[in-house]
Order: structure tokens, then C-alpha cells, then sequence
């Protein structure tokens, strides 16, 4: 619901969607051929696949000699150093990259907390990935509002003025027009975007409340990673303990910046990571399969009117199970 308040981001992705080269030529892709010629005879089958399509790079030519779909006399060839010979019939399926088909509409189910003309605010479920990238080029969060707006292929990113991690459930809010993208933007920019958000973490936390105030940037030891280092940009985070157990706390943070990882790298560096956040050092528990983040309450000040409103969603079934099996503890302990 909304309501009037007072004050106002390595996984495994989908199948490529030519999975074998049959399929690519009977697609409806753009295919080219020729007769090898004179000057082409004994050079490298990705020599001659260039000059058969120069406006394409090497490498990504080099790329379908791989996949299969370059023939030589109605026959696939997969090694590019193969040589040619003057007289063979060449074949190349132009196959388009994976980040040249990943701006597509996609059916996705979107859990909509509230939708107008200049905004969305949806309650992102846990594994959906907000925009692609290397290794999830389909089903994504953009791909979704490109099917829900065709507009959406109009404005900057489909719309989307921040992200959540893949394993982070919550709230986010879209820009539906491009006037609302930019003052959503500029707001979060001005840190005048409201955000808070449940994890649950090893470890007894201590004090009561704190704000962490460290610079984060890329680890130079592994570059899936962040990390809290000298030459990072500012991040603040205020952590304030809702629940302690013997080996687990629930924590609500509130973000005054967005840095990529912030609460995750913010805690662990603290020594309390996520539960079931592998890559920063969090162990699994209380049944959580992801990392036990939620983004519960967002406030902003809406686009087109200037009224703060905010929102609430509750974490989704697997955070409220592990959240009842660690009241349960903490009220035996």
C-alpha cells in the first residue's frame, strides 16, 4: 500500500537460445555463402569467414566457427585454423551475440506493489536477475518490463534507476517515463531515497545500533568480489540488532548510499556475513538457500507529484521460515 510518510545490487544463466547449430540455420538468421576463392586458397577458415563478413570481429566470427555454424561443403567445421581450398563452398549462419539479443521482451512474473503512470514499485523474488549481464542474458528483471511497456525500450536501462543482487528479495521502483527516470535517479544521487532492509547474519551482534562508515571498491584479490578498501568510493550503513541468538543476529540496515554488495561487504568486513552468502564468507543456516537479505521498506518522493510515499513488502516464505526458527531459538536459548 501507499502511504504519506513525513521523510522521504558470477551466476549460471540460461541455455544460448541457438543450443545446437541445426537450429541456427533453420532460424530465421542471416545466412551468407561463396566459393573460395583464388586468393583465399590455402589461408585459415576464419580468414576467409572475415572476408565473407567483414563488418563483424574476429573474434565473434571465430565464435561460430566454434558453435558449428560455419560449413564447408554442407559440412560444419569447428577448428578456425583449418585451411580452405579455392572452389569450396563457404557458409557462415550469422548467429547475433547474446548481448545483442538480451534487450528483448520476455513473459517474466512481476510482483507489483503499486503501479501508476510514472512508476512501478515491485517486490523483486529471490534469483531473478534485475538486468543482464555475462551469464544471464534472458530472463531477466529489464526483460520482463520490456514485455509488461514496450515503452520501456525507449528509456535508459527499460526504466530501472537501481538494482537488488540476484539472491536478494524486496522492493525496488522503475521509472515508467523518462521524466520520472531522471528525478528518480537525481534523487538517489542526492541520497534522498529511502532504503531498508532485513539480514539475518553469524555471529552476535554488538552494539545495539552503529553506522559503518567504509570505503568499498572492487577486491583486488578476486574480481567477483567487493570489498572494503582505501581507494573505494564513500558507503555509509546504519545497522541497527532486532534479535540475537547464540550464533545468528537479525539486523535492519538502512543505506545511505548504493554501493554494489554494500550491506554484504559492510558485515562481513564486521565479521558477521550474511547467512548463506558463500561468496562473502557466510555459512548456511536456518534452511536459507540464499543469502538472507531482504529489501523490506523503500520511500521516495514521487516523480510527478513531489509527495513522499513509502512502501513495505515482507520478505518472502524462505526468510520467514528461517526468522521463526531463529525466534524459536532465541526464546528456548
Amino acid at each position: 500500500m501507499v502511504a504519506p510518510a513525513a521523510d522521504p545490487s558470477l551466476e549460471d544463466g540460461p541455455a544460448d537460445e541457438f543450443e545446437s547449430p541445426t537450429e541456427a540455420w533453420n532460424a530465421s538468421v542471416e545466412s551468407r555463402q561463396t566459393i573460395v576463392s583464388a586468393t583465399l586458397n590455402g589461408q585459415r577458415l576464419d580468414r576467409a569467414v572475415v572476408a565473407l563478413a567483414p563488418e563483424f570481429s574476429r573474434s565473434h566470427l571465430q565464435s561460430l566457427i566454434g558453435q558449428g555454424h560455419v560449413r564447408v561443403d554442407g559440412e560444419a567445421v569447428t577448428t578456425a585454423a583449418r585451411r580452405v581450398r579455392a572452389g569450396q563452398r563457404l557458409e557462415v549462419a550469422l548467429v547475433p551475440t547474446a548481448e545483442s539479443r538480451a534487450f528483448r521482451p520476455e513473459p517474466i512474473a512481476l510482483d507489483v506493489v503499486h503501479e501508476d503512470d510514472d512508476v512501478l514499485v515491485l517486490n523483486k523474488a529471490a534469483g531473478l536477475v534485475v538486468h543482464p549481464a555475462a551469464g544471464n542474458w534472458t530472463g531477466t528483471l529489464l526483460n520482463g518490463l520490456l514485455d509488461r511497456y514496450p515503452v520501456a525500450g525507449t528509456l535508459p536501462r527499460a526504466g530501472i534507476v537501481h538494482r537488488l543482487d540476484k539472491d536478494t528479495s524486496g522492493l525496488m521502483v522503475v521509472g515508467k517515463t523518462l521524466a520520472a527516470v531522471t528525478a528518480l535517479s537525481r534523487e538517489i544521487a542526492v541520497r534522498g531515497v529511502h532504503r531498508e532492509y532485513l539480514a539475518i547474519v553469524d555471529g552476535v551482534v554488538q552494539p545495539d545500533a552503529f553506522r559503518i562508515d567504509a570505503p568499498i571498491g572492487r577486491d583486488p584479490a578476486s574480481r567477483i568480489r567487493m570489498a572494503v578498501v582505501a581507494s573505494g568510493r564513500p558507503a555509509q550503513t546504519e545497522v541497527r540488532c532486532l534479535l540475537r541468538r547464540g550464533d545468528h543476529s537479525l539486523v535492519e540496515c538502512r543505506l545511505h548510499t548504493g554501493r554494489t554488495h554494500q550491506i554484504r561487504v559492510h558485515l562481513a568486513a564486521r565479521g558477521h556475513p550474511l547467512v548463506a552468502d558463500p561468496t562473502y564468507g557466510g555459512r548456511p543456516a536456518l534452511g536459507m538457500a540464499r543469502q538472507a537479505l531482504h529489501a523490506l521498506r523503500l520511500g521516495f518522493r514521487h516523480p510527478a507529484s513531489g509527495v513522499a510515499v513509502r512502501f513495505e513488502a515482507a520478505p518472502p516464505a524462505d526468510f520467514e521460515q528461517a526468522l521463526e526458527t531463529l525466534r524459536g531459538a532465541a526464546t528456548t536459548s
